[in-house]
């Protein structure tokens, strides 16, 4: 019938369905590792006998990974190595034959642009390879090179974002030495990524110190940069020693001003141990727990405005006693939100925790975190725990 394809078009394209189908399976992930054996398998199959990625030479020589099925069958790695391509766009050394060896080999470069990451080497019982195999296998390997070009670029990234996290996420500044401090980073998963969330504390005159949560909105280095800016703009502004609402309005200021700032939420209480009292102010942030001296959690209220970025500003401040023998909490909401729970709920599940009496801010935070799960949270965590010191004549002459 007219229209029909003949029998070794149909052939054809059964083959290139095939391979398109082999080529989709390989780079399903930025692990080179899987990616290799992905490699293998495809190669093994198409090639119906055995397939390895030949690594590079390094201290113990080269050697063979990902193999994909009988690795008896395979050529010595050294002889491999030596008569592997390097590049792909070399002719006439593809299909090659193991020295001593009267099985088929077959080894292409595992390579794209002037990135090399060793061979594909393939050996099957008698038949031997044909040009068609060799393209095949290089169109496999030119695939996985590409991926593992960029799983090794994601690596590096991911590196560089490892550094710079410790640089972002630097102590905070120092605090009285009235109070001890307690503070944990947790990015999401228990991953290297950098995100938002932040942590920082000021000195200020008389005793006091100011203690400051913030997030912004959204994950990965762009929240990371907007959160060094909102960072450093509250260091500035709270050495004017401004009562926290009117701290809040200046960030909401700065940050409205710059259109392509990311809101953030911010929550900041600044704690005087002389007079035993803490004043809060937050911008749409979750409020801050308490722990009694029996163990006990609570929640301070506390009157929450708008984010900062926003402009509308409306933030007010809020006094609340806080006892030499309780722990201020601050943290952010990854701490207690889950996924399909209520806020009030996850609030709900931190203020029910009981803690040993007389614990100190580092032992608090630990069994808060695991009481917590943590460990399988869906968003990054910071948490601040302060507690003021015993008053000693010691302290008494700090705080003039």
């Amino acid at each position: 019938m007219s229209g029909d394809p003949s029998q070794p078009e149909t052939v054809g394209l059964s083959h290139l369905f095939a391979l398109r189908s082999a080529l989709a399976r390989i780079g399903a992930t930025l692990d080179e590792a899987t990616t290799c054996d992905e490699l293998a398998r495809e190669a093994a199959r198409h090639m119906r006998g055995t397939a390895a990625v030949l690594r590079p030479a390094d201290e113990a020589g080269p050697r063979y990974t990902a193999v994909s099925g009988d690795p008896a069958t395979l050529p010595g790695a050294r002889w491999a190595a030596a008569e592997s391509p390097e590049r792909t766009d070399l002719e006439g050394r593809d299909a090659l034959s193991s020295s001593g060896d009267t099985r088929p080999t077959l080894c292409v470069a595992i390579a794209t642009g002037s990135d090399s990451y060793g061979a594909l080497v393939c050996t099957r019982d008698a038949q031997p390879f044909t040009r068609l195999d060799v393209e095949v296998c290089k169109l496999l390997a030119e695939r996985a090179a590409s991926h593992i070009r960029q799983a090794r670029e994601h690596e590096q990234v991911g590196s560089l974002v490892g550094k710079l996290q410790s640089a972002l996420l630097a102590e905070p500044g120092r605090p009285h030495p009235n109070l001890d401090i307690a503070i944990r980073y947790l990015p999401a998963g228990q991953s290297a990524m950098v995100g938002g969330d932040w942590c920082e504390t000021v000195r200020l005159h008389f005793g006091r110190t100011l203690l400051v949560v913030g997030d912004v909105m959204g994950h990965g280095l762009e929240a990371a940069v907007d959160m060094t800016a909102y960072r450093s703009a509250l260091r500035y502004t709270a050495a004017a020693d401004l009562p926290p609402h009117r701290v809040l309005r200046q960030l909401d200021g700065i940050a409205s001003g710059e259109p392509d700032r990311r809101p953030a939420t911010c929550l900041i209480a600044r704690v005087d141990p002389a007079r035993e009292q803490v004043d809060l102010a937050s911008a749409g942030h979750l409020p801050p727990a308490v722990i009694d001296a029996e163990g006990t959690a609570s929640l301070l209220p506390v009157r929450v405005g708008p984010p900062l970025g926003t402009g509308l500003g409306g933030y007010q401040s809020q006094t609340h006693h806080l006892g030499h023998s309780q722990t201020l909490v601050l943290f952010t909401d990854g701490l207690v939100e889950r996924r399909n729970e209520d806020i009030d709920q996850s609030l709900r599940r931190l203020a029910e925790l009981t803690f040993t009496a007389a614990t100190d801010p580092e032992q608090l935070l630990d069994t808060m975190l695991s009481a917590l799960d943590t460990a399988h949270a869906e968003d990054d965590i910071a948490v601040l725990a302060a507690r003021m010191r015993p008053r000693t004549a010691k302290t008494d002459d700090t705080l003039r």
